[in-house]
Parts: C-alpha cells; sequence; structure tokens
C-alpha cells in the first residue's frame, strides 16, 4: 500500500515539473498596436537534436502554431474571439546542402527563403513576430484577454522537447483603448 501510494506521489510530482516546464518553453507577448492585436511568440529550446536529425534526413518538418485570442468567460466558458493558424517549415535537400523554408498564415504561404545556415532554420521554425491576431474594434476595455498558443511539430518522430510533440502556453493581457 505505502509503495502505491510513493509511486502516486512520484508521478504526480514529475507531471507537475513538466506543466511548470512548458509554460516556460512557449514565450507570448501580445501587443495592442493601433487599431490591430499582434502577438509575438518564441518556442524556445524546440530546435533539438532530433528535430535536426529530421531535417537532414530529407524530411519536411513543419511547425504549427494554432493561435487564439481569448475573452475570460463570466462562467467557466472562455469565448474565441480570432483564431489564426500559423506554420514553418524546412525542406532540406540533401544533394545542394540548402533548406527551403517557408511560412504560411491559414494555409497561405506569405513568406519563404533559402539559406544553407542552421541557425537561421531554428530561428525560423521557433520565432515568430507581429502576427496580425484580430482588429481593436471586436474588443471590449471591460473584459481580460489571454493569448492562446498550441504548437505541434512533423514529422511526429521530431519531438519539440524531447519527449512531446505539442506544447501549450498562454498569456494574458488587457485591453486599454
Amino acid at each position: 500500500m505505502n509503495r502505491r501510494l510513493g509511486f502516486w506521489c512520484v508521478m504526480g510530482l514529475l507531471v507537475s515539473c513538466a506543466t511548470l516546464g512548458a509554460r516556460e518553453i512557449l514565450r507570448i507577448v501580445p501587443v495592442v498596436q493601433g487599431d490591430e492585436v499582434l502577438v509575438s511568440f518564441e518556442l524556445a529550446d524546440a530546435y533539438t537534436g532530433d528535430v535536426r536529425e529530421a531535417i537532414s534526413s530529407g524530411l519536411l518538418t513543419t511547425f504549427t502554431y494554432n493561435v487564439e485570442l481569448r475573452m475570460v468567460g463570466t462562467l467557466w466558458v472562455d469565448r474565441t474571439i480570432a483564431a489564426v493558424s500559423v506554420s514553418a517549415s524546412d525542406q532540406y535537400d540533401n544533394l545542394t546542402r540548402r533548406h527551403v523554408l517557408s511560412r504560411t498564415v491559414n494555409g497561405r504561404v506569405v513568406e519563404s527563403s533559402v539559406t544553407e545556415d542552421q541557425s537561421i532554420v531554428g530561428k525560423w521554425l521557433t520565432t515568430f513576430t507581429r502576427v496580425p491576431l484580430s482588429r481593436t474594434a471586436r474588443l471590449d476595455s471591460t473584459r481580460d484577454y489571454y493569448v492562446r498558443i498550441n504548437a505541434q511539430s512533423r514529422p511526429h518522430g521530431a519531438s519539440l522537447l524531447g519527449w512531446t510533440n505539442a506544447v501549450t502556453g498562454r498569456a494574458k493581457f488587457t485591453f486599454i483603448p
């Protein structure tokens, strides 16, 4: 009986430590500028050896970020004000030793690049700046809001943090017109 209790206590501690660590992995900065809500974010430490290995094998590697602007609900349900899906991909060509990079917003390619520099690839896959999320006309200054991001990687064998393929983070902010 005591061994089982000890086992479950250790498992609970490991799960809570993993949850606390995941909060620091995804850095989210929402900004209200002019009449838009913009979000910048970085998935720290996600460009791991496993990811680099998947890329160097020639597999198309994609990091997908589902970004939501949510209003804190008066009851238990928060309302989604806006949502956008952004992704960054790398297709490595073993013959030319070049990375073909692309970024999409809601399925449309918005940017592409070719590089041989690994540090550029890591930043390309894990960092986004000033992604437009919503017009401020949709916001109420008497309510609280937060941005929630769910990050996933493909191929699924390429882990973001050494043991998981999905990370979720959120950042609160107040709208002051």
